[in-house]
Order: structure tokens, then C-alpha cells, then sequence
């Protein structure tokens, strides 16, 4: 079933997004921050973290668990390592304050590599990693995430969708964008899904007794994602040490909260009691290309690699060879010109915000 949506001029949703950071009280700065990477993120073409995730923020807010005015700061550090407190901030603000770190460190060491605890939903990875090939370096950035991902042969929920992003930077061709989540799907395409009225594909989710289901609404009613993979047949337990690396890295090893402690990012659940750690946790890196070889023998090589990967013998010839991130470069360049579609649904919730805070309607 097609859905109806309406093109905004990406000018018009930037102010608008900015406008709602503003009245929540962030600084001028940080809104525009925070509102670029919405935006990155339907730009791309992946509106499960776009503005749509707007009023799940604005309702953190409303429940004291995010700071509009964190301080944020290094509470650890070596030569080529940070610890970050984010101060219960927006990811989307302290992630990029994290990895301009990264990079500093990577500039006089070749890598640098940053754990951040007490932080909040940091939108889409690609967004924090892509910043290392605006300076030619590698980037990764990864996250832990809500607890809605059951481990392989199990009903409970304990670990986040957890993603994982790679950047490569190439010379003639765009950046490589390897940025998934480690469950299956992200449970913002169920929220898609949702509002589309569509049915969700076999190996997404299970119902709270742990049985299939395609009832895009199955986790919040109880159910749960299921890791990359869908069952043990299919590599489950490989999409579950992924995630499970995810967690680590992001919250163990930096002290936020970890598995089924983590903070869920809906406002109608609370955080558990005597949590381990302080909020959710990031990790992010980056790597210099001419620590490892010249930057020019690299590029040669890189775009050889996409090049031929491109004109791979094709199963159907309608059907491309996909380079990850090469979509979403493409989403971006229509975008920017045609406007970023919204679902009229997710337009009714920011014209609420609207209205609520008194600022213009899209």
C-alpha cells in the first residue's frame, strides 16, 4: 500500500528543526547541530531517524532525561584514547563533540578512538563517522540502544538494534558507507512499517512468547526484534555477537548502561532501577590512511575496488551491483534539489510541536 507524502524544502524543515531544539533550550549551536543530523538522515533517505525521531526527543525532554545544556567533558585520556561524559545531553550533539576529538587524536597519533557514557540516541552512525572522510581518515562510529533485541534462542529483550557504521574515504567515486543496524532491522522501519499500515517481512521480529510475527506493532506489544540474521538457521548468533560487541565497546567499556539496562529511547518506558552505568553509550574512531600507506596509492586502490565491484556479473540485469552508501549518496543529491518527503502522519506530529511551542507550521 503507497502512502501519501509531501515534499519540504530541506530549508524549511532545518529551520523548523532547529526552532523546536531552541525551545527545549538548547544553545544556538547545538540546535543547528542537532538539527543537521536529523537532517543528514532524511536527506539519505532513512526517515526512521530523521525528524520523525523529533517528538521522541522533545518527549525525553518532558521526562528530565535529557539536558538541553550539558557539559559536556573528557573525564579519562591517553595520547590516542578519550573517555566522555556527555552530561545526559543529545547524542546528536555530544557524538559530533566526540569525534572532532577523534580526529585530533588520529591527526598526532594515526588513530583515535573515544568511549562516551551518560549520553542519549546520537541519530544515524553514518552521520558521526563520515565526519573522519570530510578530513580523508577512515571512521567508525557505533552505538548501544534500547533494550528490544532478544539473543539468539532466547524471548527476552536485552540487547539495543545496536548499530555499526564504517566510512572509507575513495578519490574519484563517493565514500563507502557501511552503516547497519545489528538486529535484523532498525526498529524505525517497524515504526515506517506502522504508519504505512504494511506488514513487516518474516525474520524482523517475534511476539512476546517468541513466534514469528509481521505485526509491525509486535514490540510494542511485548515482542521483540530479532538479531541480524532472524534465527540460528540464518546466522542469528552471528548478528548477536555483533551486538554484543556493540554493547561492550559503547557502554562497558566507557560506564554507560549495558543489555537490558540500557535507557529505552520511548519516553513511556523508564529507565530501570539501580542501573550500572549513566545513560546510553557511543564508541567512535578514526584511522589516518597515510598512517598505514600514501593517500594517492590508496584512492587508486579504493576506486578500483568500487569500480570493479560495480560491473560484477549481475543476476538480473535491471538489478545493479550496490556499493554500501552508494543509495543513500543518491537519496541525498535528489533531496537536497526536490525537498525530503514526509508521511502526512509525521508531518501531524511536528505541526503538534508547532503548535506547542508557537513556532511556524511546515
Amino acid at each position: 500500500m503507497e502512502i501519501a507524502t509531501e515534499r519540504i524544502a530541506e530549508k524549511k524543515l532545518r529551520e523548523f528543526t532547529q526552532d523546536v531544539f531552541l525551545s527545549i533550550g538548547c544553545s544556538k549551536s547545538d540546535a543547528e547541530l542537532a538539527a543537521d543530523v536529523l537532517l543528514k538522515a532524511d536527506l539519505r533517505g532513512i526517515d526512521s531517524h530523521g525528524v520523525a525521531r523529533l517528538t521522541g526527543y522533545v518527549r525525553l525532554w518532558d521526562k528530565k532525561r535529557i539536558n538541553p545544556t550539558p557539559q559536556i567533558k573528557i573525564i579519562h585520556e591517553t595520547p590516542s584514547t578519550a573517555t566522555i561524559d556527555g552530561d545526559a545531553g543529545l547524542g546528536l550533539v555530544v557524538a559530533p563533540f566526540a569525534m572532532k576529538i577523534a580526529l585530533e587524536k588520529a591527526e598526532k597519533c594515526g588513530s583515535g578512538w573515544i568511549a562516551i557514557k551518560n549520553s542519549n540516541h546520537f541519530g544515524i552512525a553514518g552521520y558521526h563517522a563520515l565526519m573522519a572522510v570530510e578530513k580523508e581518515m577512515i571512521g567508525m562510529a557505533m552505538t548501544n540502544a534500547s533494550p528490544l533485541v532478544t539473543p539468539t534462542f532466547s524471548k527476552e529483550r536485552m540487547l539495543g538494534t545496536n548499530p555499526i557504521c564504517y566510512t572509507f574515504p575513495a578519490g574519484e567515486f563517493p565514500p563507502i558507507v557501511v552503516d547497519m543496524a545489528t538486529s535484523t532491522a532498525a526498529n524505525g522501519k517497524l515504526e515506517v512499517a506502522k504508519r504505512k499500515n504494511q506488514p513487516i517481512p518474516n525474520g524482523w521480529a517475534q511476539d512476546v512468547d517468541g513466534k514469528p510475527s509481521v505485526d509491525p506493532g509486535v514490540v510494542t506489544q511485548g515482542g521483540s526484534l530479532l538479531p541480524l540474521g532472524g534465527d540460528r538457521d540464518h546466522g542469528s548468533h552471528k548478528g548477536y555477537g555483533l551486538s554484543a560487541s556493540v554493547d561492550i565497546f559503547s557502554a562497558v567499556l566507557s560506564g554507560a548502561n549495558y543489555g537490558p539496562w540500557a535507557p529505552p529511547f520511548v519516553a513511556y518506558l523508564n529507565p530501570l532501577n539501580n542501573l550500572p552505568g549513566d545513560g546510553l553509550g557511543h564508541f567512535l574512531g578514526a584511522w589516518r590512511v597515510d598512517a598505514f600507506r600514501p593517500i594517492e596509492d590508496y584512492k587508486k586502490n579504493i576506486d578500483q575496488w568500487i569500480a570493479r565491484f560495480k560491473v560484477a556479473e549481475r543476476i538480473d540485469e535491471s538489478q545493479p551491483v550496490i556499493i554500501p552508501g552508494e543509495p543513500e549518496y543518491e537519496a541525498e543529491l535528489i533531496n537536497r534539489v526536490e525537498g525530503i518527503p514526509l508521511v502526512q502522519s509525521v508531518k501531524d506530529d511536528l505541526n503538534t510541536l508547532a503548535v506547542r511551542f508557537g513556532i511556524e507550521a511546515l
